[in-house]
């Protein structure tokens, strides 16, 4: 059923928008800010200490939820669920699009939010990027926060910082994680209730912490094979962490990474 679903979606939706004439969003801006290319850790022996005590708590905590999590869900499942948790992160990317004049990028993310969200039964199917994989249409995922807005307008990314559980970050990442999380994501938006202020049955901390909590899991079980590969190969697991998401950050600070 959700095959046909699939393939009418796809049909109608490539039709309307060869017929309207909408044109491609790919993004193609570049950025004019100050590329980092030396490792500025400054704080590594903190930060060593708290990569340790992450690595202590996936392994002890996180990683065993992750592995019976991905034991008992059946692909498709799981599937299912990270795509509905990346529909949800739509909202967050579609604000920093704006936030840093990326009009393109905007529209693009806009119309994957409405495609998923209607034919794709609230996200859980990723309709949009099938409709990309079959046109010259542009709706693949995006990424956008509001570490990489601030980057955009020149702010440096500061010394690297590994926090809490959160993993790898820098100062200005940080503040971005806290701007998103607090005013943009609609799961962890704190006490502002931006997105859900109008819906007041979905702005509580009864539905978000189970749903934040969700999230993390099958966010983590994702991460399981690659973080083993990453034990296996990495000499300095630390080192390769760091230079590989600060690297990144740049890249995608500058729109240079690939859409995902």
């Amino acid at each position: 059923m959700i095959n046909i679903i699939r393939t009418v979606a796809i049909a109608v939706l490539v039709s309307g928008f060869f017929l309207t004439g909408c044109a491609s969003t790919k993004t193609t801006a570049s950025a004019n800010v100050n590329n980092q290319n030396s490792v500025h850790d400054p704080l590594e022996s903190m930060n060593r200490a708290v990569f340790n005590f992450n690595e202590m708590v996936y392994d002890k905590v996180f990683d065993p939820v992750a592995r019976g999590y991905k034991r008992v869900t059946p692909d498709p499942i799981e599937l299912v669920v990270g795509n509905f948790f990346s529909n949800l992160n739509e909202v967050v990317v579609i604000t920093n699009s704006v936030l840093q004049l990326n009009y393109e990028s905007a529209l693009a993310s806009s119309a994957r939010l409405l495609v998923n969200t209607t034919f794709g039964i609230f996200g859980m199917i990723d309709i949009a990027s099938d409709i990309s994989a079959v046109s010259d249409i542009n709706l693949n995922k995006r990424n956008e926060d509001f570490g990489q807005t601030l980057g955009r307008y020149g702010v440096g990314s500061g010394p690297y910082i590994v926090l809490p559980l959160l993993g790898p970050s820098s100062v200005r990442d940080t503040v971005g994680i806290a701007v998103d999380s607090f005013f943009m994501d609609p799961v962890t938006q704190g006490v502002t209730g931006v997105f859900m202020n109008g819906v007041p049955y979905l702005n509580t901390t009864a539905l978000r912490l189970p749903v934040a909590a969700a999230r993390t899991v099958n966010a983590r079980a994702q991460f399981l094979e690659q973080d083993k590969t990453l034990e296996e190969a990495a000499l300095d697991k630390y080192e390769f962490v760091r230079d590989a998401y600060l690297q990144r950050r740049t890249s995608l600070v500058n729109n240079k990474a690939e859409e995902k």
